[in-house]
């Protein structure tokens, strides 16, 4: 194992399960000080199995700014400042053709997928500057193209545009921003599931034909692994990566979406 990230500050969202978790354990057993940050309380638990004792977890609900703003202030007074800030939050809650979303259904995929990078992208910029740089790493989706989940294609296609813009606009301060864009990605059972309210059975059989066509997509005709996910995004984050800004790197077995 190498010590890409020994003396670096790194903040990881949605930090408490799924690739997120991946992440944020892989990036403090390669030395970084990291803060776990996510709405489930069972994160200060998974920072806790991180080796070194140099990971703290930290509950904040990354959907509203001030969750957003509280986390990167935390971070910066734990640790001293802020050097990455790898963006995880996000995932589809339904899967259904777009005609069978409620108005309030698309606003919640909204917010969940686009607002909590938004937000922690904003809330973290003074403290990179401050630092007098630093790197920001978004979790997109190659489901910008994809069916039965159009609001959360919309919202990572918004992460998207603002990898390029924030990119373009911050390089001069010596602030990179980058994504990699999943694909699907095999994952233990989630401890909290992505829709409270469950599925009917209807809304599982759209979920069977969301999931049929992403492994169709695919050249391998299969899902990835978390690893094949992790391993990715934290290059992205590295020093290895340092002549590389504004790209969205797609990470789908060539379905680049």
């Amino acid at each position: 194992m190498t010590k890409r990230f020994e003396g670096k500050v790194v903040i990881v969202t949605g930090a408490a399960q799924g690739i997120g978790r991946g992440v944020a354990l892989r990036a403090a057993a390669e030395g970084g000080r990291v803060l776990f940050v996510d709405r489930a309380e069972f994160v200060t638990e998974v920072a806790a199995e991180a080796p070194g004792g140099n990971t703290v977890g930290l509950i904040a609900d990354l959907e509203t700014y001030e969750g957003a703003r509280s986390a990167m202030a935390f971070a910066a007074e734990k640790f001293g400042g802020i050097d990455i800030l790898i963006n995880g939050v996000g995932g589809a809650i339904r899967m259904r053709p777009y005609a069978e979303f409620e108005p309030e259904q698309i606003d919640a995929e909204i917010r969940r997928s686009l607002m909590p990078t938004l937000y922690a992208c904003h809330a973290v910029l003074p403290h990179l500057l401050a630092r007098g740089g630093g790197t920001i790493v978004n979790v997109s989706s190659n489901a910008t193209r994809g069916i039965r989940r159009v609001p959360y294609s919309t919202a990572k296609g918004g992460v998207n545009a603002l990898t390029q813009s924030l990119a373009m606009e911050y390089a001069p301060y010596n602030i990179r921003v980058v994504a990699t864009a999943p694909g699907g990605t095999n994952a233990p059972p989630r401890r909290v599931p992505r829709n409270a309210a469950g599925d009917s059975q209807q809304e599982q059989a759209w979920m069977r034909e969301a999931v049929q066509q992403v492994t169709e997509s695919n050249f391998f005709k299969r899902y990835g692994s978390l690893d094949d996910q992790v391993g990715p995004i934290l290059f992205m984050a590295s020093d290895e990566a340092a002549y590389i800004t504004g790209t969205v790197l797609p990470v789908a077995g060539g379905d680049n979406g």
